[in-house]
């Protein structure tokens, strides 16, 4: 809650000290000061156990959720890309990541005055969140950086190269992670909507830096790899639908760090952008599994958790800016076009994203930031003011149409950052290693011939 509920809790007894001896008045200040202490407590807490949720997202979440998906013999080549990538990105943000995505820097970079976390510690950056140590700001961050590279792994499931893999996504971060989130969330970033940006694109959890990001960049690598062998010829279902069920549920739980979290408080803006994230997802799982059951006659479990995935992409550049029926709205819509993009579209195109990484995150993702330029309202987040602390309108239906452009603005940048950074990383990882497995290594499976082990022992 912000530190204005405290004192008005305390109110009462600050009235009366007017009246009371030096002594009481000495008592009332430390009271005064132990409610402030509170209330950095109580946003530290909320945080630290976000950035824990946010990590369960990529694992057990996001490994199960892939896992699943895949064919028998590529289960452990699939889940060790989510964990090995909880081990290299957090390395990569602590020597460099952090400084370059939140340092001052100019529009488009952040500087190197936190390289190797220098002078990230206790005392906070009131920047970014006043109440909180920097070191907390930093570690909740690292989260998102984590999880973004690894939803670009459902693309290129099945046939790219583990060593291949852990090069391409340093790159990445590099070209593409670390730019865009400064872009979008770092001082003076050039989207930045709250900290001096020249394009204020409203993105509260990562709609264009996760999502749009990792989505357009899952389609490059699909189509610069080429289709895995057998596809549309042979059956390539998922090999355990039940693991699957539970990575999705587990990302709908760890979504709530993900952008509830961001409010960075625990305040009401957390619990508003916590409320339109569930309805959100409860919308796009009905919208997705009512559009299959109109369309195939049944509803399927993939449908259904494949929208509430949807849902929750959707919803997170929106999460703190829209009230809960508009939410549900966005899931809805969400639901049923990225279910249409994953079956006609991809159908028509013919490209192999092997667990829809671009259907549901660089469409989900795309959706929900225009949307968020429609539905945003200053009812709901009151952070953006003018220079005489006037709250000013956000989206359309406050009244500024124009939000929608500078959305739409965001959308592109991400989009053609993601494109050609991309194909770059890509160009350069074949050059030096190779990016896709051989003909009999793809026959083989992932789990055999790129780590020498089975997920499942079939003779026990």
């Amino acid at each position: 809650m912000p530190y204005r509920f405290w004192l008005a809790l305390v109110a009462p007894a600050l009235a009366v000290a007017q009246a009371l001896p030096p002594a009481t008045e000495t008592r009332l200040s430390n009271l005064e000061a132990a409610v402030k202490s509170a209330q950095s407590a109580g946003d530290n807490a909320w945080m630290l156990v976000s950035a824990a949720l946010v990590l369960m997202m990529t694992g057990p979440g996001l490994a199960l959720f892939y896992g699943g998906l895949v064919r028998r013999k590529n289960v452990l080549s699939t889940m060790m890309h989510s964990f090995a990538l909880m081990a290299v990105v957090s390395i990569v943000w602590a020597i460099v990541g952090y400084s370059l995505a939140f340092g001052e820097g100019n529009a488009f970079f952040g500087d190197l005055r936190y390289l190797f976390l220098n002078g990230v510690g206790a005392a906070p950056n009131a920047d970014y969140a006043g109440t909180i140590p920097q070191q907390t700001f930093m570690i909740y961050q690292l989260m998102f950086a984590i999880i973004t590279p690894a939803l670009i792994s459902g693309a290129y499931a099945e046939r790219m190269k583990f060593s291949a893999m852990l090069l391409f996504t340093v790159l990445w971060l590099l070209i593409v992670y670390f730019p865009l989130a400064h872009m979008v969330w770092g001082k003076g970033g050039f989207l930045n909507a709250f900290l001096g940006g020249k394009v204020p694109c409203l993105d509260f959890a990562g709609g264009t830096v996760v999502h749009i990001s990792s989505g357009v960049s899952a389609l490059v690598c699909a189509l610069y790899l080429g289709k895995r062998r057998g596809y549309m010829t042979e059956p390539m279902k998922p090999h355990s639908l039940v693991i699957s069920v539970i990575g999705a549920c587990l990302l709908w739980v760890g979504w709530f760090g993900f952008n509830a979290g961001s409010a960075l408080a625990a305040s009401p803006l957390a619990t508003s952008a916590f409320v339109a994230t569930h309805f959100a997802t409860a919308a796009a799982a009905l919208g997705w599994m009512f559009a299959e059951w109109i369309k195939n006659g049944k509803p399927s479990m993939l449908g259904a958790i494949s929208g509430a995935v949807a849902g929750l992409v959707a919803i997170t550049p929106a999460s703190g800016f829209v009230k809960p029926f508009p939410a549900m709205l966005i899931g809805l819509v969400a639901g049923v076009l990225c279910y249409f993009m994953v079956t006609a579209v991809k159908s028509k195109f013919g490209y192999d994203d092997t667990l829809d990484a671009f259907g549901v995150h660089g469409a989900g993702g795309t959706i929900g930031a225009l949307l968020t330029g429609v539905f945003a309202t200053n009812l709901v987040n009151d952070g953006l003011k003018d220079s005489a602390g006037k709250v000013l309108p956000l989206g359309m239906v406050d009244g500024n149409g124009g939000q929608v452009l500078n959305q739409a603005i965001g959308v592109l940048i991400s989009w053609a950052l993601a494109i050609v950074g991309t194909l770059i990383i890509l160009k350069i990882c074949d050059a030096l290693l190779g990016v896709r497995v051989s003909a009999e290594q793809e026959l083989e499976g992932l789990d055999v011939s790129m780590h020498g082990e089975e997920g499942y022992n079939l003779e026990t």
